[in-house]
């Protein structure tokens, strides 16, 4: 895994922008530490944001659509999401709707939403905006948290 997030942080912008989708995904991936790394060496913080919230909310979209095909056995299968919880996160989402992918940066609950708003067949409009906003606003928190973390250090 390590060679592999070096390649990414090598690519730059592009690299950080595949190991958001990847994390945003069914690929349990760290695409902040590639986000910070790239900001250590002088890349623009604010376009390393940009291309890791563009590229997770469209990992995070291949979950709602995982949901939308409606093949439960596949999501079991690949995304590790079993249907219990699908249905669970469902009932829970009834008459919240498409905001409530602004949720989907949350760990171990993120994909489940995502799927379950596809299940739901949600708006995907209101879907991908609330999710964008959700996960720009954690990757602006964890940019500036690590930043104050490493400036701390030095």
């Amino acid at each position: 895994m390590e060679t592999i997030t070096q390649l990414l942080i090598d690519w730059g912008y592009l690299g950080l922008f595949i190991s958001a989708l990847l994390a945003g995904s069914i690929i349990p991936f760290s695409s902040e530490l590639v986000m910070v790394a790239l900001v250590k060496v002088g890349l623009s913080p604010a376009v390393c944001v940009l291309a890791a919230t563009l590229g997770n909310t469209l990992g995070g979209m291949t979950c709602y659509y995982m949901g939308h095909l409606g093949k439960t056995d596949w999501i079991e299968k690949y995304f590790k999401v079993k249907k219990e919880k699908i249905e669970k996160t469902q009932r829970f989402l009834q008459g919240k709707g498409a905001l409530m992918a602004f949720f989907a940066f949350l760990p171990f609950v993120g994909e489940a939403i995502a799927i379950a708003l596809g299940f739901m067949r949600s708006n995907v409009f209101l879907t991908t905006t609330s999710m964008f906003a959700g996960k720009l606003l954690r990757y602006i928190a964890m940019l500036l948290a690590l930043q104050g973390a490493i400036s701390m250090i030095h």
